[in-house]
């Protein structure tokens, strides 16, 4: 196992692009609706700031904790995957062909003459539409 985090990049994978909160992202003027540029400037200044200090706090509080609680989950969800749902469908896959042969031998032994049968008296019959 590589216990070593890469601290640069840490959304390799780019599962979290969703959740682009850049100043820019979020508030925007429109041309011939602005606001003071000293306003626009301390806005942008205050959102970052306030959505990196949150962030920060927010993650140091809890982050250790929710890590350990998403790991433990998903650590349960591979282990039910592993020693229940993986077994148990290839149980159920072995009998499942049990059970096609028996209906199959059903099918072809007492229900496939019995429509042959009938098929047969039934062909026999003539409609007149002429009367």
């Amino acid at each position: 196992m590589d216990d070593k985090v890469d601290l640069m990049n840490r959304d390799p994978n780019n599962i979290n692009q969703h959740v682009q909160s850049n100043f820019e992202d979020v508030l925007a003027e429109p041309d011939g609706t602005r606001s003071a540029d000293c306003v626009w400037i301390y806005s942008a200044k205050c959102f970052n700031g306030g959505k990196s200090c949150c962030y920060i706090f927010l993650s140091a509080l809890c982050g250790i904790f929710l890590g350990l609680f998403w790991g433990c989950g998903f650590a349960m969800i591979s282990f039910e995957q592993i020693w229940c749902a993986t077994p148990m469908y290839r149980c159920f896959s072995i009998y499942a062909i049990y059970v096609q042969k028996c209906v199959g031998t059903y099918l072809s032994c007492y229900l496939g003459p019995l429509c042959e049968t009938c098929g047969l008296c039934f062909s026999r019959i003539r409609i007149d539409k002429s009367g």
